[in-house]
């Protein structure tokens, strides 16, 4: 049996986080994971999928070097090769990465590869034969991809999985159309295949602003993916002699050689024995959580994708550090979720931080205001002239509550956004910003500046009404 002040269970940025937080308020702190170090986030995540996700945009900007005077622009993708980067990319950011070496000047132990780790009380849990217990418990396990029910659905791969093929397929129906299956279709789209999205709700990328969706959608026809809204249900899959072919919709079908189920995520707490321990489940399955990260046992703690809250890898980190300094201190601080900016590696990419405009009006008067990549100088230099900037403006606080973003480096964009609305700086403040010309964060300053004059046109136009 050993012992701990703090058991931190998994060990991607949430786990990874949380342990060093708690390590360095001084608890004898384990870290312990049923896999690599790392967790989903370095070994089948975010890394090696922006990895296709940069030469995806290496193979768009291929595609416009006649455009710029190359006479010879004939490239052709070595998919083998380009995998072999992805896993070099990881390796390097492996090797590369600060955390190991923080956990070991905190004092952190660590236990990697621990196969099924499992609660048999509220203080103790198993794994390798050994019993570990704790004092505080902090579970970091993360998420896996949602099943599809359907007959035959074990003929899908999941999106992990889609991007270790062996070779480009020619066809791919994508069945979801959230953030990760965009980026799935996005990326192959980018490689030559041809894809099939589909979508049960009205709209793609449905958490994000309408007018984001209805770019992103656009954007997506015009390079050829062919979507499919409202489809209805899934009947089942069967292997052809073609491919997959799902059936859906009341009879309908398709045929591909690929089909990949980005349905959705839940909480990897499969395996946990989460009864044992007496730890609460939403009825999605994730783990209930306070606002200082406690679950249901006072003593637990939850943070990252288990808790099904953002579900992203900055947030994640974010909700370990929450959790590590909650376990430990005696003064509980709240996981705040009023700046939290997300975004997605698509082509177009898409960004967001703050509300969308119909949550913004449905609880104030606001401010709208938005330019256009084709009227920004960098884009037009670029050729990447697709998207807009949009900002949500309170008409009091004159400060920004929600901006929204579609395009090249849109993601790079909304982080401005953010560390403006942390700041809390009023759009007449982040006006007199000179930015660098010409550059992608032009755009933001081109709709702060709109957002500036459209509210002193609306007071002129109101003072005048008043005289």
């Amino acid at each position: 049996m050993k012992h701990a002040d703090v058991l931190v269970i998994g060990a991607g940025p949430a786990g990874t986080i949380a342990a060093i937080r708690s390590a360095t308020l001084g608890a004898e702190t384990i870290l312990i994971t049923s896999g690599a170090f790392g967790g989903m986030a370095a070994n089948d995540g975010p890394i090696p999928v922006r990895t296709l996700a940069h030469a995806a945009r290496l193979a768009r900007e291929a595609r416009q070097l006649s455009r710029y005077g190359f006479i010879n622009s004939d490239v052709s993708l070595d998919y083998d090769r380009l995998l072999r980067r992805a896993r070099e990319v990881v390796a390097d950011a492996s090797a590369n990465s600060t955390f190991r070496s923080d956990l070991d000047r905190a004092g952190v132990e660590l236990i990697e590869n621990a196969g099924n780790v499992h609660f048999i009380d509220s203080h103790a849990v198993a794994a390798r034969g050994t019993v570990f217990r704790s004092d505080k418990i902090i579970i970091c396990t993360g998420g896996v991809s949602r099943p599809i029910t359907a007959p035959g659905s074990e003929l899908t791969v999941t999106p992990a999985a889609a991007f270790t093929l062996k070779s480009i397929p020619r066809s791919m129906i994508v069945i979801g159309a959230g953030a990760t299956g965009a980026q799935v279709a996005s990326i192959f789209n980018a490689f030559g295949t041809s894809i099939y999205l589909f979508e049960s709700g009205d709209r793609i990328v449905k958490t994000e602003d309408d007018a984001v969706s209805a770019e992103v959608a656009q954007s997506f026809r015009d390079d050829g993916i062919l979507i499919y809204e409202r489809f209805g249900s899934i009947e089942s899959f069967s292997r052809t002699a073609k491919g997959v072919t799902m059936r859906y919709g009341g009879g309908q079908t398709i045929t591909a050689d690929v089909a990949v189920a980005a349905a959705g995520w839940i909480a990897d707490t499969k395996a946990l024995a989460l009864e044992m321990a007496g730890v609460a489940l939403t009825q999605r399955g994730f783990i209930t959580v306070n606002e200082h990260l406690q679950t249901s046992c006072k003593h637990i703690f939850a943070a990252g994708d288990v808790t099904g809250r953002w579900m992203l890898v900055p947030q994640s980190a974010y909700d370990g550090y929450v959790a590590g300094t909650n376990a430990v201190s005696h003064e509980m601080i709240r996981a705040d979720e009023d700046v939290n900016p997300i975004g997605s590696f698509t082509d177009p990419e898409y960004a967001r931080v703050g509300v969308t405009e119909a949550q913004a009006r449905a609880s104030g008067e606001v401010l709208v205001s938005e330019a256009r990549y084709d009227e920004t100088t960098r884009p037009i230099i670029d050729g990447r002239t697709r998207g807009f900037c949009k900002v949500i403006v309170d008409r009091d606080s004159r400060m920004i509550v929600g901006a929204h973003i579609v395009g090249e480096r849109a993601v790079e964009v909304a982080q401005m956004a953010a560390i403006a609305m942390a700041g809390r700086m009023t759009i007449d403040d982040l006006v007199r910003v000179p930015l660098s010309f010409p550059t992608y964060a032009n755009v933001f300053g081109r709709a702060l500046a709109y957002a500036v004059r459209k509210s002193a046109h609306e007071e002129a136009l109101s003072r005048h009404g008043t005289q």
